[in-house]
């Protein structure tokens, strides 16, 4: 098949939304027609100029864009101009509309609400912007004047918007304060049988089931407020030349960088609760305790929380207590260590998670639909994915297949943060987890040494160093 470009004055577009699936667009003779110009391969749109997608994503008397291409395109269109922008365009385009005074322009106001919807309840976050709300006032005088069905819509709308930023302000606020309270320093890290005294782990829950489904629990809520758009607005600012306005200098990515530092904390705090005891058998008795929360994670489909306790115990102050781990049967840590191999690209964890997606997909319980994916991974493929691909092509088209490709990655994610938890939640538990004190890189090594002493004269010069440093910050604190 040829790849053909139409440059069109008109508009061909069929009544179901021209192409109505991103797989057709193709007309008998191979030749597809569509407004401005747009290039279509296989009969899927590969590239086109943006006021072309622009001006295929407004809806018309006889035409509403496929979904799949309104995600797609409202995702990774904040590649090339800011969502305000975006905004303001539609706007114009829909008021040239009315202003051109076809009587059947009334059928097109359901369709623009249609549009709108679908905007705000998969990017509300754009909506922070007031700039975006006062556009969105602005359209609803515009499409919904006379027709009292889409006003009441667009009220609707408006009002499902405003709860859900609420709860995402509401969540951001409760997130801040949990992590204040986390930041409190362990009582006193001179003695280290002070420091064990504050609750541990199994004191709080000592059944590894209960503790992996608490974990899932943070996960799915955390995930939840993640907007697709923050895995797009992380790399936004990569290519000067398409974005000289620099509009996302301060990139709006907070809930995806509060998920990431929850992976962190959940490393740290695994490697605090087996650094701190002072004996080695309670030392021991945490790693095994730890190796079968992972276990029950992997059974969940929590990978996330999986890798961020094998993190956690493959943090140098944990893996260098042999004495401790000679004390350890390891033979399930192997396995999940294997599991989440970084060899071949995480070949392993990739299958294991296209197992835990089809069973997902045919699931007869709410805990089977769980699936919580390794999350530094996903972003790793996403940007690599940008970074690999072109976003113009040299005849200055937008390419389409890579915002094609965004969109399948995220469009995913997206089904996996839809699921509720089925679990029980346990209060206890979870303040545990989410405020608990944790030593940071520093103090772990320096709990490693108090635990089991320094081995070579390294690590000699590594405990005498740190006990200086710590007994400084204390002094000037």
């Amino acid at each position: 098949c040829v790849c053909v470009c139409v440059c069109s004055d008109q508009s061909y577009r069929s009544n179901s939304g021209g192409p109505a699936d991103p797989k057709e667009g193709r007309f008998g003779n191979g030749i597809t027609a569509s407004y401005g110009e747009m290039c279509y391969h296989d009969n899927s749109l590969v590239s086109g100029s943006l006021e072309a997608l622009i001006q295929h994503l407004v809806p018309t008397v006889d035409y509403y864009p496929d979904r799949s291409y309104v995600f797609t395109f409202l995702l990774s269109s904040r590649l090339f101009l800011h969502p305000y922008e975006l905004m303001s365009r539609v706007c114009h385009l829909c008021v040239e509309q009315q202003r051109s005074g076809d009587p059947l322009l009334d059928k097109v106001a359901p369709k623009l609400v249609q549009l709108l919807t679908e905007w705000t309840e998969t990017f509300p976050y754009d909506f922070r912007d007031e700039r975006m709300m006062r556009c969105l006032k602005d359209m609803t005088h515009h499409v919904a004047r006379g027709d009292e069905y889409s006003w009441r819509a667009m009220q609707q709308m408006t009002q499902r918007l405003i709860k859900r930023l609420s709860a995402l302000g509401q969540y951001e606020e409760a997130v801040a304060a949990l992590s204040a309270v986390a930041l409190e320093r362990p009582a006193s890290l001179k003695n280290k049988l002070t420091s064990a005294q504050r609750a541990d782990a199994m004191s709080v829950c000592d059944d590894p089931f209960v503790l992996a489904q608490q974990l899932t629990h943070i996960e799915l809520d955390r995930l939840s407020f993640i907007g697709p758009e923050e895995f797009i607005q992380t790399f936004a600012l990569k290519d000067p030349l398409e974005n000289h306005k620099g509009f996302f200098r301060k990139r709006k990515t907070s809930n995806l960088e509060a998920y990431v530092n929850w992976f962190n904390r959940l490393s740290y705090l695994v490697a605090t609760e087996i650094c701190l005891p002072v004996k080695k058998k309670h030392r021991a008795r945490a790693i095994e305790f730890f190796i079968d929360v992972a276990q029950e994670c992997f059974n969940i489909g929590n990978f996330n929380s999986l890798m961020a306790i094998i993190t956690g115990m493959n943090m140098s102050p944990v893996s260098r207590l042999k004495k401790t781990w000679s004390k350890v049967n390891t033979d399930k840590f192997d396995i999940l260590e294997h599991q989440m191999d970084p060899s071949s690209n995480f070949s392993n964890y990739r299958t294991a998670l296209r197992g835990a997606t089809q069973r997902s997909e045919t699931a007869h319980s709410s805990q089977e639909r769980i699936v919580i994916p390794f999350f530094s991974l996903l972003i790793k493929d996403i940007y690599f994915l940008n970074e690999g691909c072109a976003s113009r092509l040299t005849t200055g088209h937008i390419n389409f297949e890579k915002l094609w490709e965004l969109a399948k990655q995220v469009s995913e994610f997206l089904v996996w943060r839809q699921v509720v938890c089925p679990f029980q939640r346990d209060r206890r538990i979870l303040q545990f987890l989410v405020t608990s004190p944790v030593f940071n890189e520093d103090e772990l090594h320096l709990a490693s040494y108090e635990s089991e002493g320094p081995e070579n004269h390294m690590e000699k010069d590594s405990r005498r160093s740190l006990r200086s440093s710590l007994l400084h910050r204390e002094n000037r604190s």
